[in-house]
């Protein structure tokens, strides 16, 4: 059976749409809730083909499967090998980062015949993939009240050991 652990979510604009009235919803709920968290996050070894880079802040019951919707994303042109993404009125709390670098500005991680990606990728927590998409519990991260930053180090490979 071939392993296909990224999402192959195709990010299309009546999705966009919906995520944003539902992003909307959830931060102005949020805001009489507490403060609100904002996390830069800096992206490197970015490929220097171009293309978009699609990045994706989950929380545990939205981590991705092929249809699943980030709580916060953005989706912006390379411009060099190094990229700053920054997201702002996160509630606080356990999330995951997952992110790629679309070529070919397709919509979609391009997998081989394998189910190995043929784009550059990545996690928060900078985790390696074995064989299959990491767990939700290897790449969380805390997401305090205030400015948080993560690093990601786009990869171009799988580890099979």
């Amino acid at each position: 059976m071939v392993l296909r652990f990224l999402c192959r979510t195709i990010w299309t604009l009546p999705g966009f749409a919906a995520m944003g009235l539902s992003l909307a919803w959830a931060l102005g709920a949020h805001a009489l809730a507490g403060p609100a968290a904002s996390i830069t996050i800096r992206v490197e070894n970015l490929s220097a083909a171009g293309g978009i880079l699609r990045l994706g802040l989950y929380d545990r019951a939205h981590y991705p499967d092929d249809n699943s919707r980030p709580v916060a994303f953005a989706d912006v042109k390379v411009t060099g090998t190094e990229m700053v993404i920054n997201l702002h009125g996160i509630a606080p709390g356990a999330y995951a980062i997952e992110t790629f670098q679309d070529l070919n500005a397709n919509g979609e991680m391009d997998m081989n015949w394998l189910g190995f990606p043929e784009e550059p990728f990545g996690f928060s927590r900078d985790v390696r993939p074995h064989l299959r998409k990491p767990s939700f519990n290897q790449v969380a991260f805390t997401l305090a009240p205030g400015e948080n930053m993560q690093v990601i180090h786009m990869q171009t490979s799988v580890s099979i050991l």
